[in-house]
């Protein structure tokens, strides 16, 4: 997928939000918006799927959090990366839980990555031995999209689909070792703020937070095609 081309952080953004978590939250919001409201999200989310659909979904955020997680312990201790790298958000043991819930114990045997997933993936691998930088945007994109709307999500599932509150199935959205979302959200969010980077490089981490996103959307698309709503 082709980068969107660079958009110049105006110097009156920098002294009228001058905060780094702002300024990249303001300007990924339209890619953002686009991802979220995606049609298929739109239809699982509206209850108009199965259950099949939302278990290709959890199949294919696997393969995603496996190239994020997969990296940590190398970039645990890197300067740019490193403060991101909390035990408390990882998420793949418990999207295992879940497929094991959802799809049965030989799940590894049955998953597949769709053509958009591995693309994603491969860039968050990319990034994570290249470009530390741009993996804190792909990290940015998926946890703190897990904490906020991802909670929707779990929500709908568990009253779609009759998954124990909180309980497999949709065990990726609990974060049990964070007592205080809101609180981790304010102190993640610092961190971006204090990231070790200067003008250039927090516009890459910009730019590349928008082709996360971006990611996200064509993986819903095609989610959409292999799930459509009958006529």
């Amino acid at each position: 997928m082709a980068a969107r081309p660079a958009a110049p952080v105006s110097s009156s953004w920098r002294s009228a939000l001058d905060a780094f978590s702002t300024v990249i939250r303001v300007a990924s919001h339209e890619q953002h918006t686009e991802a979220e409201t995606s049609t298929f999200m739109s239809d699982l989310l509206g209850g108009r799927l199965g259950v099949d659909a939302y278990t290709r979904y959890t199949e294919q955020l696997w393969f995603v959090y496996r190239a994020l997680e997969d990296a940590a312990e190398s970039l645990k201790d890197d300067p740019v990366a490193g403060p991101f790298i909390r035990p408390e958000l990882m998420r793949v043991a418990e999207i295992e839980r879940d497929l094991a819930h959802l799809v049965g114990p030989d799940w590894r045997e049955s998953v597949a990555a769709l053509p958009a997933t591995r693309a994603y993936a491969e860039r968050v691998a990319q990034c994570a031995a290249e470009w530390p930088g741009g993996y804190v945007a792909h990290h940015y994109t998926r946890y703190l999209g897990d904490l906020s709307g991802g909670q929707i999500i779990r929500d709908k599932a568990e009253r779609t689909w009759g998954f124990e509150r909180k309980g497999d199935g949709v065990r990726f959205y609990v974060f049990s070792d964070i007592s205080n979302p809101a609180a981790f959200k304010r102190t993640y969010r610092e961190l971006l703020d204090a990231i070790a980077a200067d003008d250039l490089e927090k516009q890459r981490i910009i730019d590349e937070c928008k082709r996360a996103f971006d990611f996200n959307g064509a993986v819903f698309r095609e989610l959409g095609e292999q799930f459509p709503l009958s006529a």
